[in-house]
């Protein structure tokens, strides 16, 4: 039947449903924040409840409670974590995915905007004699919220994932290694010469060891 999907073949919860199946979520399960919603689902195997890939079944399918079940509790996990003004604006969705496509459409407007201040502040941002720790931890604030506001495409077909994702990351991880080097103060042009000369570019983690050592 068209919107069905199969359940599994494993134990039964106490509330009767299939502990396999895709829309089994224990009471236990929540997301310690919104942001880590998405992560939080695709462990779970269940990002396609609220990217709307799986469809609502019909009143009549075996997983039609199961799926209202799992849909309800990802919209309280949503809602609890808004604040009363975009609550208020999402009251009237029926699903999950509707609530999640708002959240979606409203903070990419307000992303591009932050990312923009973001970027300024990243390329201003100096060692200017402090240590490299407090340095590094500016840093990483600043790349950790770009993260949120900008975060890596997320690719579902088979093969991609292992990919053009992982060249994205390492893209990523290279770009913040010479943010890194860039706003180091001239005590540092020696170890800076040192790891720009190296034939694979360092991780960001590695360099930072490398110039706490020498310091």
């Amino acid at each position: 039947m068209a919107g069905d999907i199969p359940e599994g073949s494993g134990k039964k919860s106490d509330e009767g449903i299939d502990t396999t199946s895709l829309f089994y979520i224990h009471p236990s399960d929540y997301p310690k924040q919104v942001q880590d919603l998405t992560n939080f689902l695709l462990a779970k195997n269940k990002i396609g409840l609220i990217d709307g890939t799986v469809k609502k079944p019909k009143s009549t399918s075996p997983t039609y409670k199961a799926w209202v079940r799992a849909d309800a509790m990802i919209k309280g996990w949503l809602t609890t974590a808004m604040e009363r003004e975009i609550r208020t604006s999402v009251r009237y969705a029926n699903t999950s995915s509707e609530i999640w496509s708002y959240l979606e459409e409203r903070f990419a407007k307000e992303g591009v905007t932050r990312a923009y201040e973001l970027k300024k502040t990243l390329y201003v941002t100096r060692h200017d004699g402090s240590s490299v720790s407090n340095y590094y931890t500016k840093l990483r604030s600043i790349w950790d919220e770009l993260q949120m506001v900008l975060p890596t495409p997320r690719f579902t077909y088979e093969g991609c994932n292992s990919g053009i994702s992982k060249q994205l990351n390492e893209l990523r991880e290279k770009e913040r290694t010479y943010e890194f080097l860039m706003g180091l103060d001239k005590d540092f042009a020696v170890i800076r010469t040192q790891v720009l000369a190296m034939k694979l570019t360092p991780s960001i983690g590695t360099v930072y060891h490398l110039l706490a050592e020498d310091e």
